[in-house]
């Protein structure tokens, strides 16, 4: 070494004091940096003998301590204080320096960004970094996007600290500019979605089936041994097994039911809006949170009218089996539907994203990760791309042999007025996506009716208006 560090870490919160950790774990010397000295100084004093860390207290100096091409990565919070700490990086760095956003920047923030500082001759690189602090420390799934010249510099650095599964490092670069950033986006969409369902699931068995939070918890121990194993369902099961030590309750009995955000599912949604693309699972996931953070609406809302959520249950194994076959049927729509985006989303930004490539870093590190990930990679890997996820042979029978379940617990749960959001949207999005007809065709006459829209016709080609207020005519538009 030249007694420089080659890689650099900026914002020394909980995931950026991880992430330099990792990395010196993997043999590289970390420049470290944070606008609050004590940060810094906590860092070194704490965790300083587990590898080769370089402070600075300034900007400058934390640049100067770089190896060229100097190779920075900021983890401090998005906005406005990373367009301030990217600013002061790039008056210090020269041309071929590369600066690397790994919070959860907006995709559209990160396409203004690289082409700002491309004109100033550095790279910049938007890099989604999936699995929280532990993740940060132990080895997360990343996502950069940016240069392919910025990607054979910062890619032999990433791969050494990423999740690996079967060998394999858990990051690719997506693409260019946006690109990473957009993939995290949709990533954390899925999430959203994932964590709906589940909880989706528990409210069935616990209101529906009269079970107790340990019960369930053994219930998802179970389904965690077959096609649902993931993280999510895992920690599931953890956090019902946990009793509240002030209370002796249930942990999850005391926690209030109010689930908060911080963006990237609301990003998915209207960027799905944008592009056209339906993410109804993701969408419904993220109203559910926001009605379920309305205290004063649910309150008054108590003295409404409807059945009491309990469900004449017979044969409990059997409704266990039904909700579960319907977790797995609304958790593939959902994965479906995120990538259906990210396709779209590269299509409209002129990405070329490996769909299978994504599926394979997120088998690791990240949040979602979930064994039928492999399936998905499989789904994407052939030469011929399914036009949806759902068409591949493999998700179409596993739909196939979920969906009288499904269905079922849909119904039921409609009957007796659980909410289920986010199963009965994927349900709906599956018998719209598998209907011979739409009666979109009745929209579209009703918007030549009232505002000359036109239409076209399904037995000649054209496009037609009839002219309504008149006598009711059709010309060729």
């Amino acid at each position: 070494m030249s007694g420089k560090a080659n890689i650099g870490v900026v914002g020394l919160g909980v995931m950026g004091s991880n992430l330099a950790r990792n990395l010196a774990h993997h043999g590289h010397t970390v420049a470290v940096y944070n606008r609050s000295a004590p940060a810094t100084e906590r860092l070194i004093r704490d965790h300083g003998s587990e590898g080769e860390f370089i402070p600075s207290t300034t900007i400058a100096d934390f640049v100067a301590s770089l190896e060229k091409p100097r190779t920075a990565i900021l983890l401090v919070k998005a906005g406005e204080a990373t367009d301030a700490t990217i600013k002061l990086l790039a008056d210090e760095m020269e041309e071929g320096d590369i600066i690397v956003d790994g919070g959860n920047s907006l995709f559209t923030d990160t396409i203004r960004r690289e082409r700002e500082i491309r004109e100033r001759g550095l790279h910049f690189v938007g890099a989604g970094v999936s699995g929280g602090e532990v993740g940060a420390l132990e080895g997360p799934s990343i996502m950069p996007g940016g240069t392919a010249e910025s990607y054979r510099t910062l890619g032999p650095i990433l791969e050494s600290i990423a999740a690996k599964v079967d060998g394999v490092p858990c990051v690719t670069h997506i693409g260019t500019d946006g690109a990473g950033h957009f993939v995290k986006m949709v990533h954390n969409g899925i999430e959203y979605a994932d964590m709906q369902l589940i909880a989706e699931s528990y409210d069935l068995l616990r209101r529906g089936a009269g079970l107790e939070p340990a019960e369930i918890a053994d219930i998802f121990d179970e389904w965690n041994r077959g096609e649902l194993n993931s993280y999510l369902v895992e920690i599931t099961a953890e956090v019902l097994r946990q009793v509240d030590a002030k209370t002796g309750r249930p942990f999850v009995d005391v926690v209030v039911d109010q689930a908060g955000m911080k963006g990237t599912g609301t990003w998915t949604v209207q960027t799905a809006l944008q592009l056209g693309v339906p993410v109804t699972g993701i969408s419904e996931a993220v109203f559910s949170r926001a009605l379920s953070s309305q205290p004063a609406q649910r309150a008054a809302a108590g003295s409404l009218r409807g059945p009491d959520g309990s469900l004449p249950i017979t044969d409990k194994d059997a409704f266990v089996e039904a909700v579960r076959r319907a977790l797995y049927a609304s958790k593939i729509v959902a994965y479906a539907q995120g990538f259906d985006e990210i396709a779209f989303g590269a299509e409209e930004y002129g990405w070329d994203i490996d769909l299978a490539a994504v599926a394979r870093i997120w088998r690791g590190g990240c949040i979602i990760r979930a064994i039928f990930l492999n399936r998905i990679t499989d789904a994407y890997s052939g030469r011929t791309k399914p036009v949806s996820m759902l068409l591949d042979d493999y998700f179409t029978k596993a739909i196939d042999g979920a969906q009288d379940a499904w269905r079922r617990v849909v119904a039921n749960a409609t009957l007796v007025g659980i909410p289920v959001p986010a199963f009965s949207s994927s349900l709906a999005y599956y018998d719209g996506l598998r209907a011979e007809r739409l009666p979109a065709s009745l929209i579209q006459a009703q918007r030549d009716y009232f505002g000359a829209h036109t239409y076209q016709r399904i037995d000649m080609a054209g496009t037609f208006h009839t002219l309504w207020s008149g006598d009711r005519t059709e010309i060729e538009a």
